[in-house]
């Protein structure tokens, strides 16, 4: 007896350029008990073709298109040197996205991940704020990417700034100077393709912490300003991140040398601390004034993070660490900032 298309439209019709047919589908649960060899069906459960070889249902493959990442990796901030300290220098800055990466140098490549390779995220912390001591702030720690035939990608830890009776520390950003009594602290220097130097110091105030975007400023009259961060639209919308910290200033008790881009912290004055750069944007944090000002203490170097921006369509949704996960467009962003994986 015949067959009428009518009442199966799931058939394929040969004769028509633009036909299709609809396989049978179910669950894993619901495989064939006793398949034959050559069966092809789609799983709903995986979401994939899926044929019987005689011994096991595999996936058919279909075509592997790459995965193409961009991303964004920020290591943590310096934190500010005491008396008269230099700004904490910022965290290391890489990016493929848009043209501009840390030190200004151009953006990097993308990242090609394999598919079920699984990458560790790595976020570095910022730099904890010293005492009264008049030694330099505490470096940042390094941020990074690794995994399955990719190259680490790593940002360094910002520098800490300068105190009176230290250098500064080189870093993702160098940290700036400190003021020069006795003999003074000297700016750090920033990583190639990262971050800047630090600024110089005056006879009573701390030089800038260098930023992802420009070296930290010399101070003068006042501490120096930290050095600008970079603004990076990853996530969809501008963002800064890495800007180093303010030096401290001595004897003013009104002007705290702002931090760079909004997100460094300030330089501290005789009548208050200075202040801590901002939570995941791997800033410095900014140097402290002279002893005079009881309890005083520099600001805490800001954490770092990592973001990942790839297609929608290729994202696997397995993830650790609890990444914050959002979309823009057709891409999908995953924002980092404590340590996870990622399975492409």
């Amino acid at each position: 007896m015949a067959i009428d298309k009518i009442d199966h439209p799931e058939l394929l019709e040969l004769d028509s350029s633009t036909g299709a047919t609809a396989l049978p589908r179910g669950t894993t649960a619901q495989r064939p008990a006793s398949p034959s060899a050559g069966y092809i069906r789609f799983n709903t459960t995986d979401n994939v073709l899926e044929t019987y070889d005689g011994t096991d249902w595999v996936t058919i493959n279909t075509t592997d298109y790459p995965i193409i990442v961009d991303y964004l990796i920020v290591a943590g901030g310096g934190s500010g040197g005491t008396n008269r300290g230099g700004g904490g220098g910022a965290g290391g800055l890489r990016t493929s996205y848009g043209s501009t990466s840390g030190g200004g140098s151009s953006a990097e490549s993308s990242l090609i991940l394999t598919s079920s390779g699984i990458y560790t995220i790595t976020v570095g912390g910022g730099g904890a704020a010293r005492t009264y001591d008049a030694l330099s702030g505490n470096d940042g720690t390094n941020s990074s990417i690794s995994g399955v035939n990719i190259t680490t990608i790593t940002s360094i830890g910002g520098g800490g700034g300068a105190g009176t009776d230290q250098n500064a520390k080189s870093g993702g950003s160098g940290g700036g100077g400190g003021h020069l009594y006795p003999s003074g602290g000297l700016p750090g220097s920033g990583t190639s393709a990262q971050g800047f130097a630090g600024g110089l110091p005056s006879s009573s105030d701390g030089g800038g912490g260098g930023g992802a975007g420009s070296v930290g400023g010399n101070a003068s009259t006042n501490g120096g300003d930290g050095g600008d961060g970079l603004s990076v639209s990853i996530t969809g919308s501008p963002a800064n991140y890495a800007g180093g910290g303010g030096g401290g200033t001595y004897p003013s008790t009104t002007h705290k040398s702002p931090g760079g881009s909004g997100v460094g912290g300030d330089g501290g004055n005789e009548s208050s601390h200075a202040s801590d750069g901002n939570a995941n944007t791997g800033s410095g944090g900014g140097g402290s004034s002279s002893y005079n000002y009881p309890n005083l203490v520099s600001g805490a170097g800001g954490s770092g993070l990592v973001i990942l921006r790839m297609p929608t369509f290729q994202y696997s949704g397995t993830t650790t660490g609890s990444p914050t996960v959002t979309t823009d467009g057709s891409d999908t962003i995953l924002t980092y900032t404590s340590s996870g994986t990622y399975t492409a």
